[in-house]
């Protein structure tokens, strides 16, 4: 990848006014491991903005959801302590009440695959997860086996410091033998940056080269390191990859506030930790 033509996009997009409009002012976006846990009218006004999917964890309040509105939750567990049984519930609850999708750590795909089978809700694992420190071989031959065990979208973690060093051949690579093994599955991939841990001009960087390896979408954060998601990310990665891709929010969105900010900022989609309770307005704990 030439360097050249990355500082040129660093360039243009740091002197670009429009996104200073779309930052948060006050802190109202700052924070992560929060969810979205407002009253239903909040989460109708999250999708009326365009949000197309919304992670709910195990233990949300199912019972009382609009199936319009589950239709569009990835119900996500990634915590490490996470049992059989825990993915068990989770799989029933996306089942039985026709979550989109479910997102687990690869030792569960095919549990979740078998679990789910006959029923719409997909399978979604997480690659090189949380540190993206990996080989790229390890990380090919992960998302190999995930895809095999029946995974159907892939969220892959970027190397940071190989970004950090400005390896983009490297960086690229990674990526795109991920994205490679997707496509022979037609599974999605997403790229995780985690953003609290780069500059803007890194933040540049690796969605320039993650459109270019061809990844689907760009996400924020694996809710892992030391800060989530802000609307001025989402406007950055927004700004960068067009509508060529999409983005994704992850962490940082408890309110119809927060969800509006990132929205309004570029978000395709909005991701929240674990047992989210959308209609209680409860705060749930979880560590994704």
């Amino acid at each position: 990848m030439d360097a050249s033509v990355i500082d040129k996009v660093i360039s243009e997009v740091l002197t670009e006014k429009a996104l200073q409009n779309f930052y948060c002012t006050g802190g109202t976006c700052n924070g992560w491991e929060r969810n979205v846990t407002d009253q239903p009218t909040a989460v109708t006004n999250i999708i009326k903005n365009g949000a197309e999917r919304i992670a709910a964890g195990i233990g949300a309040e199912v019972d009382k959801i609009d199936r319009n509105v589950a239709r569009m939750i990835d119900h996500t567990l990634l915590k490490p302590d996470a049992t059989p049984a825990e993915i068990k519930t989770l799989c029933e609850e996306a089942r039985e009440y026709g979550f989109v999708s479910v997102c687990v750590n690869p030792c569960y795909v095919k549990y979740c695959k078998d679990l789910l089978r006959g029923s719409s809700v997909k399978v979604c694992t997480v690659i090189g997860f949380p540190l993206g420190a990996t080989t790229t071989e390890v990380k090919r031959s992960e998302a190999e086996q995930a895809l095999q065990n029946g995974a159907q979208e892939i969220d892959m973690v970027i190397n940071i410091g190989m970004l950090k060093q400005c390896e983009y051949d490297y960086v690229f690579n990674d990526i795109n033998q991920v994205v490679l093994a997707g496509k022979k599955y037609n599974a999605l991939t997403k790229v995780i940056l985690e953003t609290a841990l780069l500059t803007d001009e890194e933040k540049i960087k690796a969605c320039v080269l993650s459109k270019k390896a061809k990844a689907d979408f760009v996400k924020t954060s694996t809710g892992f390191s030391k800060g989530g998601a802000t609307a001025g990310d989402i406007a950055l990665m927004r700004l960068v990859v067009g509508s060529a891709m999409g983005v994704k929010a992850s962490g940082g969105v408890r309110t119809a506030e927060d969800a509006r900010q990132m929205i309004a900022s570029g978000a395709d989609r909005i991701g929240a930790s674990a047992s989210v309770k959308i209609v209680s307005g409860g705060v749930a704990e979880g560590s994704y």
